[in-house]
């Protein structure tokens, strides 16, 4: 419980992944879903960390003890979600129906013309957020992805759709990189994807009230925001179900300002807003959490730390 995100392994491996992108795309979704259930309960008797990790925080967001069957649910969730990945990268969404809720706030943002920022979290899939690349092509969409905290699922991605591949900004590099990506990407008007959960090994945290304690989160993704100034919305892919996806788009801020006077408090607050938005999405769909570690742990970082610049990484990984 207290191992920190980044040295979790990679659940399955290579050839894990690759078998099931192989059972998947040859016996079709329906007959693959079907090994969903046993590799839920497989995961929940063998890998006790994120079996504790889906405790405790279904203890928090249920309000009382999680049974067994919740936890396997928990996990079946996750599983899900995986496989959806393979279909939704092989085929776009037309084995879904992916319903969206907010499209006209995102639609508003875009026609300022400055480019959007889309922050996310590790809740539901942020691959159903590619459909919204096919609804609209004259946007261009790039994400920000770990491509080495996930090689398997890197290659997979890559080899279903090298286009989009080609597409991802690879937070594993430096973060002056990152940054002139997502800047070269919002100055054509396009829009960026990353996740803002969970921060890095000594990256620079504040903490937020969640799920009724304070919890970590870096201050990277909020530095580029106001270095970007562009507009930025929250997007949640929530899995609703069967085939069934709900993209949820807000509007955070039209534009981030991190004054250096008063630091501190401008990303407390900008934080604050986004983990209240967390936690009211992890209330509504709590199986849809997929954080399988200790989230309020203490990462050994200084979470009163001033020292972020923006060279810190915005984490975004899969």
């Amino acid at each position: 419980m207290t191992e920190h995100w980044q040295n979790q392994r990679e659940g399955g491996g290579r050839f894990a992944i690759w078998l099931i992108r192989a059972i998947a795309l040859h016996v079709g979704r329906p007959a693959a879903r079907l090994l969903l259930h046993p590799i839920a309960f497989y995961f929940y008797l063998r890998r006790r960390p994120e079996r504790e990790a889906s405790k405790a925080y279904l203890r928090r967001v249920l309000h009382r003890e999680p049974t067994p069957a919740e936890v396997i649910r928990h996990f079946h969730c996750f599983a899900a979600t995986l496989l959806d990945r393979i279909f939704l990268l092989a085929d776009g969404e037309k084995r879904f129906q992916i319903d969206t809720e907010g499209l006209d706030v995102l639609d508003a943002r875009i026609a300022m013309g400055k480019g959007v920022l889309l922050i996310g979290s590790h809740q539901g899939s942020f691959e159903a957020l590619r459909a919204l690349g096919a609804r609209r092509p004259d946007v261009p969409l790039r994400v920000v992805l770990d491509k080495q905290k996930t090689p398997a699922l890197t290659m997979l991605l890559e080899a279903l759709a090298p286009d989009v591949g080609e597409r991802v900004i690879d937070a594993s590099l430096d973060g002056t990189s990152i940054t002139l990506a997502m800047a070269e990407a919002t100055q054509a008007g396009g829009m960026v994807a990353l996740l803002a959960d969970r921060g890095r090994a000594h990256e620079a945290l504040r903490h937020a009230p969640l799920l009724g304690s304070p919890a970590p989160f870096p201050v990277g993704p909020w530095l580029v925001a106001s270095a970007l100034q562009v507009p930025v919305v929250l997007c949640m892919g929530l899995y609703e179900g069967g085939n069934r996806y709900r993209l949820v788009f807000e509007s955070l801020s039209d534009r981030v300002d991190i004054p250096r006077q008063s630091r501190q408090q401008a990303l407390d607050d900008i934080i604050t807003r986004y983990a209240q938005r967390l936690e009211h999405y992890a209330r509504l769909a709590p199986y849809n959490w997929f954080n399988f570690y200790d989230f309020w742990q203490d990462t050994g970082a200084d979470p009163g730390s001033d020292a972020a610049h923006l060279g810190h990484r915005a984490d975004a990984s899969g």
